[in-house]
């Protein structure tokens, strides 16, 4: 036991040392004092049952970015969405009576393609319907943008209400940069592309060349084969975290399953290889360390070494959230409840269901 007690270890050390450093949190732009008061971009608004959030949504734009052109796609919502838009107020609002996605489509990218067809500005900030931004947050995206990035995004601050969002939805954040770590996805040389879907601010043009949604149309994780599609096209891409877009949206246990479920396995390839190796992965690398307890010598002290160094990675993303830091002690029990959801997530695939999202169903993939 002790030899892979002190290989846990080594993992998390190279974790530690490794120059782009996913457990950091350097990579993040924070929203500047004056609202944007350009007129060279459009907002696109996919909405499907959003009734909720949509309007907090269309105010912080009209703050944000009172000059832009918005458009709000209505996705076949049945709960008074549309309404919810048409008396929001804002300026410059346009809605569109979204139709079913076509054969091979999925429903967001469908809705954003609808959206697309209406824009001639120069830029398009993609903007999911249940994220508020500050009132400088625009600004900044553009002067990143103008910084010479054809694609702009950052993750939004997820809505930490409840027991199970202040304890998984952290942790989220986490892995997702430890899957994409953030210095390589915004590295020119990297192959590594990434972006998060609830804010994006794009150049159409390189969208367009790209083949716009319709290239992608069944894609699952839309925003990362976004920017890896455009990456490829040799579109310089950068991705941050802000703390100026918050989601609105509150989330229980079962929305915070659906929501991992929805993509978890198909991030594996949809491979069962792929997923029995991430399982033996986590499990060594979370799990073991709390198994080296039960132990006695140094194979104990390894663990608590290990256990000590996998917790203080978790550390920074926490601070970064303004959360209790001695959270991260418990990472090890998170990790295996996302295991548990991987596992959900790809017995649903097995059983013919792909992927579901907002109502719908995506049974296979093409």
């Amino acid at each position: 036991m002790i030899i892979p007690a002190a290989i846990a270890l080594g993992l998390w050390l190279a974790l530690w040392l490794v120059p782009w450093q996913p457990w950091r949190c350097r990579e993040h732009l924070e929203a500047m004092d004056a609202p944007s008061a350009r007129d060279d971009f459009t907002v696109l608004v996919p909405a499907r049952n959003e009734v909720d959030v949509i309007a907090q949504t269309l105010d912080g734009l009209a703050t944000a970015a009172p000059n832009a052109a918005v458009i709000v796609i209505d996705d076949e919502s049945d709960d008074g969405t549309a309404e919810a838009v048409r008396s929001s107020g804002h300026p410059h609002m346009r809605l569109i009576a979204g139709s079913p996605p076509p054969p091979g489509w999925t429903g967001k990218l469908w809705a954003l393609e609808q959206g697309l067809r209406e824009v001639a500005t120069p830029r398009v900030l993609l903007l999911d319907a249940d994220i508020a931004l500050a009132p400088g947050m625009v600004s900044t995206l553009e002067r990143q943008a103008d910084a010479g990035y054809g694609l702009v995004s950052v993750l939004a601050v997820p809505r930490f209400a409840g027991f199970w969002a202040r304890w998984l939805l952290p942790a989220f954040v986490y892995f997702f940069k430890l899957i994409y770590p953030f210095a390589l996805a915004n590295r020119s040389g990297s192959r590594l592309a990434a972006a998060a879907g609830g804010v994006v601010l794009v150049e159409r043009e390189a969208l367009l060349r790209a083949g716009a949604f319709a290239a992608w149309r069944e894609a699952i994780i839309d925003d990362c084969t976004l920017a890896s599609r455009l990456k490829a096209n040799g579109v310089r891409c950068w991705l941050g975290l802000t703390h100026g877009a918050r989601s609105q949206r509150r989330q229980g246990l079962a929305s915070i399953i659906s929501m991992v479920a929805r993509s978890a396995y198909v991030q594996l390839g949809e491979s069962p290889l792929m997923l029995f190796a991430a399982t033996a992965l986590m499990g060594f690398a979370y799990l073991l360390p709390w198994a080296a307890l039960a132990w006695p010598g140094p194979t104990r002290w390894l663990g608590v070494a290990a256990w000590a160094v996998l917790a203080l990675s978790y550390v920074p993303t926490l601070l970064y959230y303004r959360l209790n830091p001695l959270q991260s002690v418990f990472l090890p029990v998170i990790a295996l409840a996302y295991l548990a959801m991987s596992w959900h997530s790809a017995l649903r695939a097995w059983f013919g269901t792909r992927s579901t999202w907002k109502g719908r169903r995506y049974s296979s993939a093409p």
